[in-house]
């Protein structure tokens, strides 16, 4: 099997920072920090209540309830972040 070059043209982001590149960037350079107190879930118990959490995505407006629910969190930024990239290519 032969092996193939990719070249990966376009940005895709979701972070603490913003939801998209451009948001990112301006917060970046804004000095804008994504870290703030913990607001989805309970942090009573816990002794940290601060972090850099991804705030205003559901990925069930993004894909729909149908696919959302067979991917964790973690596979619902990645995949929102490469869609990004890949209109952004």
């Amino acid at each position: 099997m032969s092996k193939r070059r990719v070249v990966v043209t376009g940005l895709g982001t979701i972070n603490p920072l913003g939801n998209n590149v451009s948001d990112t960037w301006n917060n970046l350079i804004n000095g804008i920090s994504g870290i703030d107190y913990i607001s989805s879930f309970e942090t009573d118990e816990l002794p940290v209540t601060f972090a850099g959490e991804v705030k205003n995505f559901d990925a069930n407006d993004y894909m729909g309830k149908q696919h959302a629910r067979k991917l964790d969190r973690s596979g619902h930024l990645s995949i929102y972040a490469a869609e990004e990239a890949l209109k952004d290519a």
